[in-house]
């Protein structure tokens, strides 16, 4: 390893996740990933000016102090006047934290990031751009509309001046887009390195803690669709959101995934329109059928992500081979899954479908990961197969096990609640399932258990 000074030195970090290495390999010991070890220079012994120490100044002397001594009251919030994100963060944005914001490219992370400072008018939000120069966010900032009175756009990538500024300004609130593009002077290496990430991360919650002012940070992820400098990032910030969703489409999802003040089981959606994101306060009513009534193939899943529960449409085409050999596609869900299912149902119930070509598809652009949709699958399945149309007001909620049997899943009741609130009249569990009845209160709805895909297809297609 190559000493440049007594300041430097030059250290070997993996880009896929953060680790840093004395020398060079080939694959990266801790993640398992091929030529992902990059040569960057690290700072060693007495750092060279630093805006995070030379500018800031704690706020009181900090000293130990015992357990009991410490108040337990809750954290102050500031709210972002949308409810979408608000909610997610566990009631509003917590003063002095750091947040990062991750997703792909224009996937909504710059809209999301200017409107909220739009909407929120009473913030006063200084917006640092990296990527984009003043004109830019301006005519973004037109097309979504709202109050921009109280909004500070600043074009620079130097963390020094960039703290600097905020220092002197005071602001409520500070988005910086994007974290890959900032650098510091006291690092000798490009923007975007793990060195300078890591860097400029840390002076900006120095920044956060010290002044109580709470930081939106923007990032990119890697191809893996993990963010870039995934494991440094996350531990040193305190709330981790990214967006899902294909960019072609118009609905995004924004997940919690780290969260030192709330959950991590919530879930925003959102609507891209031309006007920026609109958010989504009922998702079911966006992902149920927009067709005529009597088509066969479909089948209604009752979802759970995380605590949010989701009933959205599942549409199957079963169809003869064509080309002598069946094609397996599934859109938004696992197709060795679907694999799965189809051996259950050819060796468990007897139904034929090597020679016939099975597509499926998760409406509204899903990515499906809930065991609980396997009964939905195989009941829109069935359904194509027979050409029989399942009754509209029916929903599905069940896992299928190898043997074929229908086994319970978590929190039905949410899901009960949420397929009565939107008028449905039945729904498929496990028999071996249990739950409060008292949420079938003052509702018309009947809880139908099965026990196996034979007992389904009796009580799905019985005449």
């Amino acid at each position: 390893m190559a000493v440049q000074g007594n300041k430097g030195k030059t250290a070997f970090f993996c880009t896929n996740c953060g680790n840093e290495f004395s020398k060079w390999m080939g694959r990266c010991p801790s993640c398992g990933q091929w030529n992902t070890l990059q040569e960057q220079t690290v700072v060693t012994g007495k750092p060279a000016k630093n805006a995070s120490s030379e500018h800031l100044r704690p706020l009181s002397e900090s000293k130990p102090m015992h357990l009991h001594e410490i108040g337990s009251a809750q954290e102050r919030r500031i709210s972002l006047s949308n409810g979408e994100v608000d909610r997610l963060l566990g009631g509003g944005l917590v003063e002095g934290s750091l947040v990062l914001l991750g997703g792909e490219p224009g996937i909504g992370k710059s809209t999301l990031s200017i409107q909220i400072p739009l909407g929120c008018p009473s913030l006063k939000t200084l917006y640092v751009s990296g990527e984009e120069s003043p004109r830019q966010v301006k005519m973004r900032a037109d097309r979504i509309g709202g109050d921009n009175s109280n909004v500070y756009i600043y074009s620079e990538t130097r963390m020094e001046a960039i703290l600097k500024e905020a220092e002197a300004m005071r602001p409520d609130l500070v988005i910086v887009d994007s974290v890959q593009t900032m650098f510091s002077e006291a690092i000798d290496s490009s923007a975007g390195s793990v060195s300078q990430i890591k860097e400029t991360a840390s002076m900006l919650l120095h920044f956060a803690k010290y002044t109580g002012i709470p930081v939106i940070l923007i990032g990119h992820i890697t191809k893996d669709g993990y963010i870039a400098g995934p494991k440094l990032l996350e531990h040193i910030v305190d709330v981790v959101l990214q967006f899902e969703g294909d960019d072609r489409g118009s609905y995004r999802l924004l997940r919690s995934i780290k969260n030192r003040f709330g959950s991590t089981s919530e879930l925003a959606v959102f609507e891209m329109t031309s006007g920026g994101l609109r958010e989504v306060t009922n998702p079911s009513e966006m992902l149920m059928p927009m067709h005529e009534q009597g088509l066969s193939g479909t089948a209604i899943a009752a979802m759970l992500d995380g605590l949010r529960p989701f009933l959205f449409e599942v549409q199957a085409l079963v169809s003869s081979a064509a080309y002598g050999t069946a094609q397996r596609s599934s859109t938004g869900f696992d197709v060795r899954r679907l694999n799965m299912l189809l051996a259950v149902l050819e060796k468990r119930a007897g139904f034929k479908l090597t020679m016939k070509d099975v597509f499926l598809n998760m409406a509204g652009g899903l990515k499906v990961t809930d065991p609980a949709c396997d009964l939905a699958v195989v009941s829109a399945v069935l359904s194509s197969n027979f050409d029989y149309a399942l009754p509209s007001d029916v929903c599905f909620a069940g896992e299928v096990g190898l043997s074929g049997e229908i086994r319970p899943v978590g929190q039905v009741e949410r899901r009960i609640t949420e397929a009565l609130r939107l008028g449905f009249r039945k729904v498929y569990i496990s028999k071996y399932a249990s739950f409060d009845k008292s949420v079938l209160a003052g509702g018309d709805m009947q809880v139908v258990k099965v026990g196996d895909i034979p007992s389904l297809v009796k009580a799905l297609f019985r005449s």
